[in-house]
């Protein structure tokens, strides 16, 4: 042992001398460069002790990108401009070659940058900035197309003044013309410590390492645990040291993506019913008014007209004029209309007619006739709605609502729809049965809404705003959606708070800050520029304070002495909805703009109603500028509770099992509002589980959680993966939704802390570590306090089964305790034989179904424990159902 002691502190000394001996031979100070050789690209940096040859670090690196426009070809840095001032780095360049704006950030390192902001010039176009000191003001130069130079300055690096044109010499630039890799380029060149570029070096180098470990996948476990078998696992939950933990820890998060609202979850079966669709809904395939409609036939003449709306949220509606009877106007909803025989059908719709006419309207797939009623016009200048109830006397996938007029004339025709009256609690503007349910059997704590990228929007103008989604169905504004298609608000705030009350869950709506997605590619100032906006004036934001306010009024306030609340009372809700939750935020930009209004909003939101907790936000991702910047805001505010967002690969979860571990336990509470390890193979539910194992262990700090995106249908998703996809007849919940199912259906408000003992044998000629065996592994064992039910969920993320024994003692014990018994009695009177729940299978298919079985508990000498097999690549959940 004495030998081996001193062989490991020789080549530790070793280690120390090399690691001295190579900063000896680096000079005091070098030469750094900062550059970018391809607008695609981010700000590399370069170094050199001579300034001759140069060492690019990393292998073109981006130590920062640009974060303006949206994502692809919008994201561009262009001839980037940097500048070291009193020890901090500060950077311009221009976003685009036909944008106003250019782009601000700074680093105390060059390594963590500040969240960009994206100032406005009163000038066609923004090219090639410069950035220089003069005096004591930051000055950048740029140019025009037309080959002018303009100048701005600004004393803090954040307000910049009005652009004014200057002589066309005062535009000199600093740069310097090196050689790094090959290649030629135009960079900003200052000289450091060498340290300093050290510190650069280990980061990239830690981040490469980073990366590849965390490129680790199991379908590589055959040869990476050949040799690891006859794995045995000891379970001893500490019972005495439980802490108490969020009981809202599962949720679910609804954002309209994928057709997850129309076509999706609402149940409306008509699509484009109020034929408000435009080009601006989906600019690829030119919808207009008249998608998803077709004439039919001869002697109809159809156009859309705009006179006598409605209303006025509802501008747009079908002219027929008939000389000869036989046509008729059909829809095919989204992807044909799916309806089932004998089942009733609610078809509603408004007419305006001179003369007292006849309609036939049915239910159609192909030449056969499903259903039919004739509808009486009366006559007269103002809209009529008409309605009737339709029973198909077949089942079919694919069948069409047609509108055909009876005889000679003209009819106005606006707002067709047609609903199941088997919905989901039966509500009228209803949601999807099936879909529902299934979000039901969750049962999910919480739903957060509408979005997600949908609320805050595309641009300033498709800024979410929760009035336009109450009051009758035809009253409502719909909208594009940031997803490329249109959004009829018809599942509105209404039904999400109802469907929340149905299903017992919390309603979370999440709302602008008053700024639009920091991806947007929409809308500017001038109509011409898109991305980055800024955000509405400050006047205007009381405005939308105000709006913000009204929610919870709506939701809230008494219905005898709100007007807002009696719309609610109105819509069928006169007790209020008991809303605690308002999220402000999402992902955001966290720039100079959006931390003005984000602020402005949850202080003065606060201040009005402090029974309300305000959810912030801290960014998009699990690192960097935002996150650092979000975090920083919530403490300083000391908001209640912020919303993290991540999608990582499978191995990030497996490599970060204590991320949550290191956070303050008795500051600012985590909202995990989306992540999703990208996939739906069982690999990535099972790295899904082990990741909830880790965050109930944490639950004391992050309070709710909910994957994302929830929805999908099938041929029309702009994300993947999700959590349920379907069509319009099937429902097909992945295996990632029977974890979340799994951990809502099992929850608990206390966390029992339990060490685990694992032994496993091995060749000794094995590389793999402990710690590899150990990480893939999970546990996590909860009570509920009201039930006494105990929960007890275990990962097996290994290629063989692993043999598990739970020492039930301390819980026993406690039980008995709690019970008020004084003497401790045997299991059998405490719980009953326990249940379990496995999903398994083959870790690179997702189609995986959970089974059930039970375990024995056994008593032998008062001595308590229970006997379980974990299969291998397995999630299961035991419960320990306390006796009544």
């Amino acid at each position: 042992m004495n030998s081996m002691k001193k062989q490991i502190l020789c080549v530790l000394a070793a280690m120390i001398c090399a690691a001295q001996q190579a900063n000896a031979n680096h000079p005091d100070s070098v030469y750094i460069a900062t550059y970018a050789n391809n607008p695609k690209a981010g700000l590399h940096v370069a170094y050199s002790s001579a300034n001759s040859r140069w060492i690019g670090i990393g292998d073109n690196y981006d130590f920062v990108k640009s974060d303006f426009g949206a994502w692809g070809s919008q994201k561009q840095m262009f001839a980037p401009s940097v500048l070291k001032h009193n020890g901090v780095w500060y950077a311009v360049w221009g976003v685009n070659t036909d944008k106003r704006q250019f782009a601000t950030t700074k680093s105390n390192d060059l390594w963590l940058w500040k969240p960009q902001d994206y100032p406005y010039m009163d000038v066609p176009e923004v090219l090639e900035p410069v950035l220089s000191r003069e005096g004591d003001e930051f000055v950048v130069m740029f140019k025009t197309a037309d080959g002018s130079v303009y100048k701005t300055v600004s004393r803090d690096f954040s307000h910049w003044s009005k652009a004014v044109k200057v002589d066309n010499a005062d535009y000199i630039s600093q740069k310097q013309s090196i050689v790094v890799g090959g290649a030629r380029v135009e960079a900003d060149v200052n000289r450091v410590p060498w340290q300093f570029v050290n510190d650069l070096i280990i980061n990239v180098d830690a981040a490469s390492q980073r990366y590849a470990r965390e490129c680790e996948r199991m379908t590589d476990d055959a040869s990476r645990f050949a040799k690891v078998n006859d794995i045995k696992a000891f379970l001893k939950p500490d019972a005495n040291n439980s802490k108490a933990i969020s009981n809202n820890l599962i949720g679910i998060f609804f954002e309209d993506i994928n057709y997850a609202a129309d076509g999706g979850l609402y149940a409306e079966l008509i699509q484009n019913r109020d034929f408000e669709y435009s080009e601006g809904d989906n600019r690829r395939e030119k919808w207009n008014a008249k998608t998803s409609w077709t004439l039919e036939g001869d002697g109809t003449e159809w156009s859309i007209v705009t006179d006598n709306p409605l209303h006025a949220n509802n501008s747009h509606s079908s002219l027929l004029k008939t000389d000869k009877v036989g046509a008729r106007l059909v829809n095919g909803g989204f992807d044909g209309i799916v309806v089932k025989k004998g089942e009733k059908y609610d078809l509603s719709l408004f007419f305006r007619s001179k003369d007292a006419q006849k309609v036939r309207i049915s239910l159609r797939e192909g030449d056969k006739t499903l259903a039919s009623t004739v509808v009486s016009l009366k006559s007269g200048a103002l809209w009529k709605q008409y309605g009737a109830v339709l029973v198909p006397s077949a089942s079919a996938e694919k069948a069409v609502l047609a509108i055909e007029p009876m005889q000679k004339g003209e009819l106005q025709l606006d707002f067709v729809s047609l609903f199941p009256q088997k919905t989901f609690k039966n509500r009228k503007n209803g949601m999807r049965d099936d879909i529902a349910q299934l979000l039901a059997d969750m049962k999910p704590r919480f739903v957060r809404f509408p979005g997600g990228c949908a609320s805050h929007g595309n641009g300033i103008e498709n800024i979410y705003h929760w009035k336009h989604s109450v009051g009758k169905p035809w009253e409502r504004k719909g909208d594009f959606n940031i997803w490329n298609y249109h959004q009829s608000r018809g599942l509105g705030f209404f039904e999400y708070f109802q469907f929340c009350e149905d299903i017992g869950a919390e309603p979370l709506p999440v709302l602008s800050a008053g700024v639009p997605c920091q991806n947007s590619s929409r809308g500017g100032r001038d109509g011409k520029n898109d991305g980055q906006q800024g955000g509405l004036s400050m006047d205007e934001m009381k405005d939308y304070l105000q709006e913000l306010l009204d929610l919870i009024e709506w939701a809230n306030g008494d219905a005898k002495k709100s007007k807002l609340a009696a719309m609610r009372a109105e819509a069928g809700h006169p007790k209020p909805f008991n809303l605690k939750y308002l999220g402000i935020g999402n992902e955001d930009l966290i720039s100079d703009v959006f931390v003005e209004r984000y602020n402005y909003l949850c202080r003065e939101i606060r201040k009005a109603h402090p029974e309300i907790t305000v959810v912030g936000t801290v960014g998009p991702f699990w690192e960097g500028s935002d996150y650092e910047e979000g975090w920083k805001i919530a403490k300083q505010e000391k908001l209640d509770i912020v919303d993290e967002h991540y999608y990582n690969q499978p191995d990030w979860y497996l490599n970060n099992q204590n991320f949550y571990d290191k956070y303050d336990r008795n500051g600012t509470k985590v909202y995990l509002g989306e992540w999703a390890s990208k996939g739906n193979k069982l690999e990535n539910a099972l790295v899904e589980a082990l990741h909830l194992t880790n965050v109930e262990r944490n639950a004391d700090v992050v309070v709710m959680s909910s994957y994302a995106p929830l929805l999908a249908k099938e041929g029309h998703t702009q994300w993947n993966p999700d959590l349920i996809y379907f069509n319009n007849s099937e429902v097909k919940p992945t295996a990632n939704y029977y974890v979340q199912a799994l951990f809502g259906q099992n929850s608990g408000d206390e966390y029992i802390p339990a060490d685990i003992d694992l032994r496993f044998k091995t060749d000794r000629s094995n590389r793999v570590s402990r710690s590899d065996v150990m990480k893939r592994i999970g546990t996590s064992v909860v009570r509920d306090s009201k039930t006494g039910d105990v929960f007890i969920k275990l990962v097996n993320c290994l290629p063989e089964d692993v043999t598990l024994t739970v020492d039930l003692n301390d819980i026993i014990k406690i039980e008995t305790i709690k019970s008020g018994k004084n003497k401790t009695l045997g299991a059998s009177n405490y719980y009953l034989d326990a249940d379990y729940t496995v999903l398994t299978g083959n870790i690179a298919e997702g189609n995986q179904k959970p089974t059930t079985g039970t375990a024995k508990v056994n008593s032998e000498s008062d001595d308590f424990s229970l006997e379980y097999t974990m299969p291998k690549y397995s999630f299961t959940v035991i419960k320990l159902v306390k006796r009544k």
